[in-house]
């Protein structure tokens, strides 16, 4: 594809005016037209309409294979309609990863940033569904902050509006939806919450017929809970649901929360109360099997568990040779290193109540002289597909100006890097900026920002700063750790 192409070149000419100004600035960009990799490699490419991209979610539809990518808000031509849309839903045929097909455009909310577009992105199959129509496929998206929404998506290229979730919503993000049972946890800021972003619990088995069942978050969070109290301070990001239990984490950039919920007595609610799922103090506490407070210069993006994993370094010692791990990422947020250095941490949750830090990973800035690159440089995400190819042996990094980043966890006391692949820029890539002396300095850099796997193995990215989704397999050593 080459939609909007034609329409950025200008961005490209300002760069170049960047780089007459400054020669750091210019070594930067020049950096990145080639793309840079070890142990990985692109096969394929889809400039996504030149659209800043967040969420993917790959979904195996019949012989086919489809990407939905959640948009930021922005405007953009569409070519396909002839028309400037706001950023919303990408649907891409990436049956064959080496020739991505884009399908279809789904406008989302206007605004610009997190304030608008349609961020998040999840896609249940009605064969798995309880109650849905088996021969469907359902996306629920966030609709800027106002809204969620559920799609029938069984012909990707026509999408069809089924349901939507209001009630005077302030802000939405990263959601999850169980495909088994269909119960969702929606991020949403409710009326009367402290918070702006917290968890509300739907069933949605039957994407027609949505039902609300409570209302979550931390303790001083809720409606008529005192100021002082210190809940109110931090916003749900995004929770991940791996059997009885569900992965809360709470700010991404600083002051993190971890939580550990059980996850039938969050369904099932306080039986000692009046009301069960009234937002009481102890009705919010009752599911809560910890409550984890991170270093105040942490944050908790993405809290993905990988349980039972068996440490080969331990494999003679008598007893712990197999632990119940917890994988913790930050989010970088400002451009050029003006900010902590976010990274990835593993958490050991073996015993729930009290889990425990016990290593981490980081991309040096040396390797790639990334504080200077232009954009933001440290962690986002990690992949949260548990394909059984990678899951407990590599995990899939987005690192923006440093892209993917590949690591390998089968020790995670000794977390290594075995693979990285930075893209090239293009001429969609937007500049960053930072102010120097009041005074705007921008460079173009590439922003990987979310990445994702498919159960055929292979790597999805997608980039912040317009520069399209890349899908990438590995080679090498990095292969040949999941080759069967």
């Amino acid at each position: 594809m080459k939609s909007g192409t034609s329409a950025t070149f200008p961005k490209l000419f300002a760069a170049s005016l960047t780089c007459a100004a400054s020669l750091l600035a210019c070594a930067s960009v020049h950096a990145q037209e080639k793309e840079e990799a070890s142990n990985m490699q692109l096969l394929g490419h889809n400039d996504l309409q030149a659209r800043t991209a967040y969420q993917p979610t790959i979904q195996q539809q019949g012989d086919r294979w489809i990407a939905y990518v959640g948009h930021h808000g922005g405007k953009q031509p569409n070519p396909l309609t002839g028309k400037d849309e706001y950023n919303g839903t990408s649907i891409v045929d990436v049956t064959d990863p080496k020739a991505p097909r884009y399908l279809t455009h789904l406008p989302g909310e206007e605004g610009e940033g997190e304030a608008g577009g349609a961020q998040m992105v999840r896609v249940c199959s009605g064969k798995t569904l309880p109650h849905a129509e088996q021969g469907k496929v359902y996306m629920l998206r966030t609709f800027g902050g106002s809204a969620h929404e559920i799609w029938d998506v069984s012909a990707p290229e026509k999408p069809s509006l089924v349901s939507r979730i209001t009630g005077n919503l302030r802000d939405t993000h990263k959601n999850f939806w169980e495909c088994d049972t269909g119960i969702a946890y929606l991020i949403s800021g409710a009326p009367g919450w402290k918070t702006r972003r917290m968890t509300q619990v739907y069933d949605l088995s039957d994407p027609a017929k949505p039902r609300f069942i409570r209302n979550f978050g931390l303790v001083g969070q809720q409606p008529g809970s005192p100021d002082s109290l210190r809940g109110a301070d931090y916003d749900m990001h995004g929770p991940i649901r791996l059997g009885s239990r569900i992965y809360f984490g709470y700010n991404t950039f600083l002051n993190g929360v971890i939580q550990i919920i059980d996850r039938e007595k969050l369904l099932r609610g306080n039986p000692s109360a009046k009301d069960p799922f009234e937002p009481t103090d102890e009705n919010l506490t009752y599911p809560v099997i910890t409550t984890f407070y991170t270093s105040p210069r942490l944050g908790a993006h993405t809290t993905l568990p990988l349980l039972g994993m068996d440490i080969p370094e331990f494999a003679k010692n008598k007893e712990g040779r197999t632990r119940d791990m917890l994988l913790v990422v930050n989010e970088s947020l400002r451009n050029e290193c003006q900010e902590n250095r976010q990274m990835m941490y593993m958490v050991d949750i073996t015993t729930e109540t009290k889990p425990w830090g016990v290593s981490n990973f980081q991309v040096p800035e040396a390797n790639g002289n990334f504080c200077s690159r232009g954009g933001r440089f440290g962690s986002h995400s990690s992949n949260e597909n548990m394909t059984s190819k990678y899951h407990k042996k590599l995990i899939f990094l987005a690192y923006f100006n440093a892209g993917i980043r590949a690591v390998d966890i089968r020790d995670p006391w000794s977390p290594r890097e075995v693979g990285y692949y930075i893209p090239a820029v293009t001429p969609n890539t937007d500049k960053r900026c930072i102010k120097v002396d009041g005074a705007d300095r921008c460079k173009v850099a590439i922003q990987t920002n979310n990445v994702e796997t498919d159960d055929r193995g292979y790597i999805y990215a997608v980039d912040r700063a317009n520069s399209g989704m890349h899908i990438l397999d590995l080679t090498g050593p990095a292969r040949a750790i999941v080759q069967p």
